[in-house]
């Protein structure tokens, strides 16, 4: 990155000057919180890993914080798509300092087609409102799904306990539906926690860097919307033995040597796969 675009965010003003010239208070209607210590946000602009030639998402960038930080790193550009009209106008300052390299859209990023918005290589690095962090993702995923390429990385931040869902183990009580999606279509592992004292204001819980690296696909694998099905039948009743929450696929279990007295918390990403597999297959 050229000196210059160092020194311009180097005189920028501090992140709370920003916010108290711009009355940039967080609204909760936008799941608003921000983070402004330096430190943090250049960690998790280093934990994203190599960005190099990529064009970086942000969703949500506040006051710039992390915008900041990623426009230090060798992205080739940053998109950060902003809901908050406030913020439009607060980070004037941030594209006069960052030229080209930055572009900032006024828009919900759950309308957005990220894929369409920039060629290859791409990644997503966001500290995510928690009111749309989940569908947010599951979107993602979705286009993770129809191309493995559709991004290099993802790195975000949820609610701790969203990312103990994301990365729980078979078995544990926070695997279910978004575990078998994660974990099937990413290698998902979380980074580290971001207490709420790091946040203005803070919120009530403890927050989880989760990176992501999409897995190359086998060209068998299953509809995405035949996986979302399937687990939804599976732990809507997640107490219940499969015979019970899965009995319109039982006819399969025998072909996938699967024990009907499970439950959907003891069947793996690969037993849900192999069983959309069979049901797409037959149906």
């Amino acid at each position: 990155m050229p000196n210059d675009i160092h020194t311009s965010l180097d005189e920028l003003p501090p992140l709370r000057e920003i916010i108290r010239d711009n009355d940039l208070r967080a609204d909760k209607k936008f799941g608003q919180n921000f983070l402004l210590d330096a430190n943090l946000t250049n960690k998790i602009a280093r934990t994203a890993g190599d960005l190099k030639n990529c064009t970086v998402f942000e969703i949500g960038p506040g006051p710039g914080g992390l915008t900041r930080s990623l426009l230090r790193s060798e992205a080739n550009k940053i998109i950060a798509i902003e809901f908050d009209p406030r913020v439009i106008d607060a980070l004037e300052h941030l594209k006069a300092a960052a030229g080209e390299k930055f572009t900032l859209l006024h828009n919900d990023a759950l309308n957005c087609d990220l894929t369409n918005m920039s060629e290859e290589p791409r990644a997503i690095v966001a500290n995510l409102p928690y009111n749309i962090a989940t569908p947010l993702l599951v979107n993602w995923l979705s286009q993770i799904h129809n191309n493995s390429n559709a991004y290099r990385s993802m790195t975000l931040m949820f609610q701790k306990e969203v990312a103990q869902r994301i990365t729980a183990n078979v078995g544990d009580k926070h695997y279910g539906r978004l575990a078998v999606l994660c974990q099937w279509l990413c290698t998902a592992k979380k980074s580290f926690d971001v207490p709420a004292n790091a946040f203005t204001p803070p919120p009530k819980v403890t927050s989880s860097i989760v990176h992501f690296i999409p897995k190359k696909l086998d060209d068998d694998d299953p509809k995405f919307h035949t996986i979302e099905k399937l687990t939804a039948a599976a732990f809507g009743q997640r107490r219940k033995m499969i015979r019970s929450s899965l009995k319109a696929y039982s006819q399969f279990f025998k072909e996938l040597n699967l024990n009907e007295t499970l439950r959907a918390e003891n069947l793996t990403p690969q037993d849900f796969v192999m069983l959309a597999k069979v049901i797409e297959k037959k149906s």
